[in-house]
């Protein structure tokens, strides 16, 4: 029986990847990517000759069945996705459960996620926190914003560019005023910045300036001393 292998791969500079992964890329025999394209510009950088099959959310409940059963006949595969670590807001729980629930093993490798250097970044307290991922775009979107504000905990999520300002005026609507926030935006990229402040700074702040790049939230823990 084959193995599966999930392997994070850089989130924005691709020095960001460990020699392991660097070595399970080129020895598996073959690599499932989010879009190939992407993948192959770390192959090229890496001159890593290895194949590359296409597994994203737009065919992973048509072609799972037919990994599980290469893997199950000896294939080794590699999982990545775009950036970061496939099942964190990226296609790769399926697979990963149908090869667990098949008795396949697998090996999850450490590496980048988004999440982590932003919540570390914050300076808010991160040993004990929510990940929400991303909030819903209609349905329960609100229902959502609303357990947040009531969250003690240091909340995690993504938002892209296009919601950025939408979720921050919610976010102001229902906040104590001074409820703090981080955003993180291009982590480990050229134009990286962390921006703190309220929700009423931080909508101030993109006013003027420009709405570009992937975002981390870390929102502050709720706390009766702010009411």
């Amino acid at each position: 029986m084959g193995k599966l292998f999930v392997v994070p791969t850089p989130i924005g500079n691709l020095e960001d990847i460990t020699l392991r992964a660097l070595r399970i890329l080129k020895e598996v025999d073959a690599v499932l990517a989010e879009d190939t394209r992407t993948t192959k510009n770390l192959f090229s950088k890496y001159e890593i000759e290895n194949k590359l099959i296409s597994y994203h959310l737009n065919n992973e409940h048509k072609v799972v069945d037919r990994l599980v059963e290469e893997i199950q006949n000896g294939l080794d595969y590699a999982l990545v996705s775009d950036a970061g670590t496939p099942g964190i807001s990226d296609p790769g729980f399926l697979l990963i459960r149908a090869c667990v629930n098949a008795d396949i093993e697998v090996d999850c490798l450490p590496g980048a996620t988004a999440f982590v250097p932003a919540l570390v970044n914050s300076g808010f307290p991160c040993e004990k926190f929510v990940y929400e991922g991303f909030l819903p775009h209609k349905k329960g979107r609100q229902t959502r914003i609303q357990k947040i504000a009531e969250e003690e905990r240091t909340t995690v999520l993504y938002e892209s560019p296009h919601r950025i300002v939408k979720a921050l005026t919610q976010f102001k609507e229902v906040f104590a005023e001074d409820r703090q926030i981080a955003i993180c935006r291009e982590i480990s990229k050229k134009f990286e910045e962390t921006i703190r402040g309220s929700a009423s700074d931080l909508i101030k702040h993109f006013e003027s300036n420009p709405i570009k790049g992937e975002f981390v939230v870390v929102v502050e823990g709720y706390s009766k001393k702010k009411d």
